[in-house]
């Protein structure tokens, strides 16, 4: 959030249903994807700007499946996507595939959920413009490194609107 907002980007940041204070409840995904559509919605209404969408681990889930599609997005990052099944629910990028908008992934060198091999695969499968950095010694939560979390994504955003001018 604070890295988007550096390059004066106006950020929404929220819970899924039924994730803290939100009403609702969990829908497995299904529903999840629809609030994030509903959230991207809501941001082209109110700034009318090109999109970049950023999510953390089941909201980069989600959230990258609505996003990727959508026209108004022009970027996409996953911080600590998951690749593993966890409780009952299970990942699925396949539609990542016909995805050809510039993508960033970020993981910790430790992530439980996003184990390093796997998350190459997958981004090695994906079409460019990619990009994955592994935050050595990161756990799934970025605890303690969240400043080199920031420091990819701000470069990142660096490189992509440089290329674009």
């Amino acid at each position: 959030m604070k890295a988007l907002n550096s390059f004066g980007f106006p950020v929404l940041r929220f819970n899924f249903r039924g994730a803290g204070l939100s009403q609702g409840e969990h829908d497995q995904g299904a529903g999840e994807v629809e609030d994030v559509r509903t959230a991207l919605d809501w941001l082209d209404r109110e700034f009318h700007l090109p999109m970049i969408f950023a999510g953390f681990s089941f909201g980069a889930a989600v959230g990258l499946q609505a996003a990727c599609p959508d026209p108004r997005v022009r970027a996409l990052i996953g911080l600590g996507l998951p690749v593993l099944p966890a409780d009952e629910r299970t990942y699925d990028y396949n539609f990542l595939q016909s995805c050809n908008k510039p993508k960033l992934f970020v993981s910790g060198s430790r992530d439980q959920f996003g184990p390093r091999p796997k998350l190459e695969a997958l981004v090695a499968s994906l079409p460019e413009p990619k990009k994955l950095v592994i935050i050595d010694a990161a756990d799934h939560f970025f605890e303690g490194r969240l400043r080199e979390m920031r420091e990819a994504i701000e470069a990142w955003l660096g490189d992509s609107l440089a290329a674009d001018d």
